[in-house]
Formats: C-alpha cells, sequence, structure tokens
C-alpha cells in the first residue's frame, strides 16, 4: 500500500538509559498531525528489550515493543541514551538494515553516536549536541560534522543536536512530508517553536536578560502581522524602541539568527503556507507574503525546498477546488 494512503509509521527506539525528553518529542508532535480527518503518522516506542527502560533521570518507563517494531516503519528515530559511547549491538543491526530498505533515519541529540557506530554518517553531514561533538569527532573522522546547527539532513538521515532541537527536526520532517501550513499548525497545537531553519545556531552567546528586561517577542508577533509590509531594519528596530545597533545584537542573541534572516525564513514560510492553502496566483502569493515579485517568489521556495512554486502547489495543495496558474 503506499505510505500516502496510511498513516506514516514512526518507530522511535529508546537504547537505556534513554532522555525521556527526547522520547517524549517525537510522539508529541507526530501525534498531531491530522490529514484529511485521519492521524497522519503513527508512533511506535521500541527497546531492545521490551519491558522496564532505565532513563537517564533514574525512573524506569515500561515499552512493551522490542526492535521488530522497526520493520513496518517509514521513518527510524533514535532518541538519545546515556550509554552513547557504547551502543547496543542489535540497536546497530537494526539500523543497517533499515538503511538498507531505504528508510528515512533520524538521532536526536547523542543518538547520533550509533548512526555513526552503525556506519550510517561516514561521508555525511550530520550534528549532535555542541558539548558531545568533539568526543563524536574523534570517535568518528568520516563524519562530516556540522559546527552549531540545530539539525542536519543529509539525503535520508537526519541528525539534531541536544534536547529542543528535535522539535526542530520533527517538524522539519513533518513539513517535507504533508507541508508548511500542516507543520505549522502541529507547532501551534504543541505551543512551540514555529518551523526554525536547520542552520540555526545550537544556542545563544548572550547570558544576560535582554535589555531593559524585555525580549523582541512582541517585536516578532508584530513583523508576523505585517510581512507583507517593506519592513526592513529601521521598522523593527522603531518598533522594538531600540537602535538599529542594538536590535541586530540583541536580536541574534536571542533568537541566533539576524533579523533580516529571520524576516525571510518566515516570509518564505508564509509564501509557501499560502501556495499549500490558497490559489491565488504567484504574484499575489509573492506581495501576501512580502517577498514582492513572482521571480523573488520563484527564486527562495526553489532554494529551500529543491521545487518551483508550481511544483510545490502541486504537491502539497489540498483544495479540492482548481488553482488559479
Amino acid at each position: 500500500m503506499p505510505v500516502g494512503s496510511r498513516a506514516r509509521r514512526v518507530a522511535v527506539i529508546a537504547a537505556p538509559p534513554v532522555s525521556m525528553f527526547n522520547l517524549a518529542i517525537p510522539e508529541m508532535l507526530f501525534g498531531k498531525v491530522e490529514i484529511d480527518g485521519g492521524p497522519g503518522y503513527e508512533t511506535v516506542i521500541c527497546t531492545p528489550d521490551p519491558g522496564p527502560v532505565t532513563t537517564t533521570g533514574g525512573l524506569d518507563l515500561v515499552v512493551p515493543h522490542g526492535l521488530e517494531a522497526v520493520e513496518g516503519a517509514d521513518t527510524v528515530i533514535l532518541a538519545g541514551s546515556g550509554a552513547h559511547e557504547d551502543p547496543d549491538p542489535r540497536v546497530l543491526d537494526v539500523l543497517r538494515a533499515s538503511a538498507g530498505d531505504g528508510k528515512r533515519i533520524a538521532s536526536i541529540c547523542t543518538g547520533a553516536f550509533a548512526l555513526a557506530e552503525a556506519g550510517l554518517l561516514d561521508g555525511r553531514a550530520a550534528t549532535t549536541y555542541w558539548a558531545y561533538r568533539p568526543l563524536l569527532a574523534a570517535r568518528h573522522p568520516a563524519v562530516d560534522l556540522q559546527d552549531d546547527v540545530l539539525f542536519v539532513q543529509d539525503g535520508p538521515v537526519l541528525t539534531s543536536s541536544g534536547y529542543a532541537a528535535g522539535i526542530d527536526l520533527c517538524l522539519h520532517v513533518i513539513r517535507t512530508d504533508h507541508g508548511a501550513a500542516v507543520a505549522n499548525a502541529v507547532a501551534r497545537l504543541a505551543l512551540v517553536a514555529p518551523v526554525r531553519p536547520g542552520g540555526q545556531t545550537q544556542f545563544t552567546q548572550t547570558p544576560l536578560p535582554p535589555e531593559r528586561g524585555v525580549s523582541f517577542a512582541d517585536t516578532r508577533a508584530w513583523a508576523m502581522e505585517h510581512l507583507d509590509e517593506p519592513l526592513g531594519l529601521t521598522d523593527l528596530a522603531r518598533h522594538a524602541g531600540v537602535s538599529v545597533r542594538t536590535l541586530s545584537r540583541r536580536f541574534h542573541a536571542e533568537t541566533g539568527v539576524s533579523p533580516l534572516q529571520w524576516l525571510l525564513h518566515q516570509r518564505v514560510e508564509r509564501a509557501k503556507e499560502l501556495l499549500e492553502t490558497t490559489s491565488l496566483a504567484m504574484d499575489q502569493v509573492a506581495r501576501a507574503s512580502g517577498l514582492g515579485s513572482a521571480d523573488s517568489l520563484r527564486q527562495h521556495v526553489l532554494r529551500r525546498t529543491g521545487l518551483t512554486p508550481s511544483a510545490y502547489r502541486s504537491s502539497f495543495n489540498r483544495l479540492t477546488s482548481a488553482v488559479a496558474p
């Protein structure tokens, strides 16, 4: 049966001692996907030895499914484990078999160590939690480790950095499968940040609270309501009540990207949502998202998705009525 006609199955491997937070992320997000009135995903947690599974927090979780649950999965996700330097050989065998079957394989946090040990990251771009990067680099020099990014996709293999970056990875998977509108709807339901680019930095450099005790959250919310307008640094700084220099410095410290990078990302995401949910002509989509022209829309959507706007709409638009050219 084609994947598109049923819920996609996601198998999450819990290798003890597993991170409870890592383990909760996939079910929390994939479980909120609804497509045409039905679940978009079926998430199953499995482990080498079904039953009580120790966690990094000292608690035990009962996992009833063994690694045979991976066989019917479309996507395999390995949660971070405290035993990252000595992965279970049974997990490695399952990962290699899954790769041989063409499954999409992902890791959260230290799960990248098992992917590397299985040989799945050799010659591939990958990442892990920044504190463990030197160890992974020393143990697996064939891996093309990326500095300070949230997540990386190289072909069918995805790796994310620590903890909450697993949220970004799962939202990226949902967006890849079902489009930006679905992924952003899931983010809203889960009360997490909308889809962020994988190249965003893992952590901010400034430990101090924002100046005057306020963040730029209100300014970002205001900008989201005015994406169709020609916003620039001066406009954002004026709304925030700070200088352009202060805005640029504090905005990057708070979000990990510059104000203009953030604006462009949000505009492309808005354009993708409009392509998915409306029949607007391309120049209308470009204006409504703040990208200006149909040529600019094509350039940015193609760069972000590998598809032209028309091809993206054809792949993800769910309107039952005819779509305007």
